[in-house]
């Protein structure tokens, strides 16, 4: 078991391009999908076990709760930039600094958004028009989630630190024990004690804390440079300066992004519970799609970030030019095994017919276009590797806010029509990947892309 969680971190200024990002994205992505797997488990217990108004009032919080998580995920991927670079450069002083800094901005967000979120889940609620026959559940998941938030904030950043160094296999590992964590205590406290919605709660909040726990254990006794020691903990002005300049645009562009899907619910909420239940489990089955790009885009940023650190802008650009050929080719083969796949695995979650209907409409819509979203996570992951967090996020929250709303508006003026609402996020991405290759072309590593290729 010691040598399971035994550190591996990775020099990426050296060896093959396409070996790094494959041997960093496999294990990020199997990390990713026990953490789907988990979420999903809990959408299929209370689907099948408590009812379709359990399923909407479950699916339709995600907005909710990734408001404050997207905003500390944005910062602590600033601080895996940060991280990177210095583990890139070889400067040991600076690196165990910025791990320690991190480290207390995340304990200090732990106490914050813990107050924060309690404080939002009634008015957000009622803001995104939830359901009478919803409510009630939806108040009483959030309320739960947000009381033990703090273990996933800190599983968070402890990863974000493994990762930053190119050691993607211990959070899996961690990962895959907190999925198991979190499927017992589904079955414990939903099927066996029969505690409906909050049953899902707590088993959710149990396992997260416990891979908070481990996370930290296991950074405190490693002991190289980023291992964490308890009495050097600090803020120090440079570094929080530095993470904010990278992480704070990241952080308010996932909030914020965040928050506009709140209108998207309002809009999908409109069409009763049937339609919330289908829509999340849409989301469900669609959140397995993502998983690649999202795997392959945090490894091009922490291989843009250690190659960036170390001044090799061209290996720089070779690896997004490789990440974005991999994540689109098993982005389509994901996408088309899910849309001849969509009734069987939306029926995990519910066997109501009219909620099935919807899940399947929503698939057929909305699958085709999940390429696209490999051109915008690439970039814009590729970008933030080399510290500029500011164009991606200008770009995303034009693109998944101020479009996707104007789209929406315009949407519900001709008739609030369900194939038009079901398009908001693919004409979103279509947007934003046009605006980030445009801008990608432009920045340092596209436009020597561009003169080599006229070379």
């Amino acid at each position: 078991m010691a040598r399971l969680f035994r550190g591996k971190d990775a020099d990426m200024t050296q060896g093959s391009i396409l070996g790094h990002l494959i041997g960093f994205a496999v294990p990020m992505m199997l990390g990713l999908l026990f953490q789907q797997l988990y979420n999903t488990v809990d959408t299929i217990v209370v689907g099948r076990f408590v009812g379709k108004e359990a399923l909407a009032a479950v699916g339709s919080t995600g907005s909710i709760l990734n408001m404050l998580v997207g905003f500390s995920a944005g910062l602590f991927n600033g601080a895996g930039v940060i991280i990177s670079q210095h583990y890139g450069a070889h400067d040991n002083r600076r690196l165990h600094t910025a791990v320690h800094t991190t480290l207390t901005i995340a304990l200090i967000l732990c106490a914050l958004f813990t107050v924060i979120g309690l404080c939002l889940v009634t008015p957000m609620l009622k803001f995104m028009s939830t359901p009478d026959d919803v409510f009630a559940s939806s108040h009483q998941y959030l309320t739960i989630y947000f009381s033990g938030i703090s273990g996933l904030m800190l599983y968070n950043m402890g990863s974000g630190i493994m990762r930053a160094v190119g050691d993607s296999r211990r959070p899996l590992y961690i990962l895959i024990f907190s999925a198991l964590v979190n499927i017992a205590g589904d079955l414990i406290f939903v099927v066996t004690f029969n505690m409906g919605v909050a049953g899902v709660a707590y088993a959710t909040i149990l396992s997260q804390g416990l891979s908070a726990l481990l996370v930290l254990a296991l950074l405190t006794r490693d002991q190289a440079a980023y291992g964490i020691r308890w009495n050097r903990l600090c803020l120090n002005k440079e570094t929080v300066l530095s993470i904010l300049n990278v992480g704070l645009p990241s952080g308010i562009q996932q909030a914020v992004t965040s928050f506009s899907n709140v209108f998207v619910q309002g809009y999908i909420n409109h069409f009763g519970s049937s339609c919330m239940a289908g829509w999340s489990g849409y989301n469900k089955v669609d959140a397995f799609a993502m998983l690649p790009v999202q795997a392959i885009a945090m490894g091009s940023t922490t291989f843009v970030g250690q190659n960036y650190g170390a001044k090799q802008l061209t290996r720089a650009r070779k690896g997004v030019k490789t990440a974005l050929t991999l994540s689109i080719s098993v982005t389509v083969a994901v996408s088309a095994l899910i849309m001849v796949l969509a009734r069987p695995l939306l029926s995990l979650f519910s066997a109501d017919q009219e909620v099935l209907d919807y899940g399947q409409k929503f698939i057929l819509l909305i699958s085709p276009f999940c390429f696209t979203i490999c051109f915008n996570q690439i970039f814009a992951g590729a970008l933030r590797g080399t510290g500029n967090a500011r164009a991606p996020m200008f770009i995303l929250l034009f693109s998944f806010v101020a479009f996707r709303q104007a789209y929406l508006f315009v949407a519900k003026l001709l008739g609030h029509s369900f194939v038009m609402i079901g398009l908001a996020y693919p004409m979103g991405w279509v947007v934003c990947s046009i605006l980030l290759a445009l801008y990608y072309r432009r920045s340092n590593l596209g436009r020597q892309q561009s003169a080599a290729a006229q070379g």
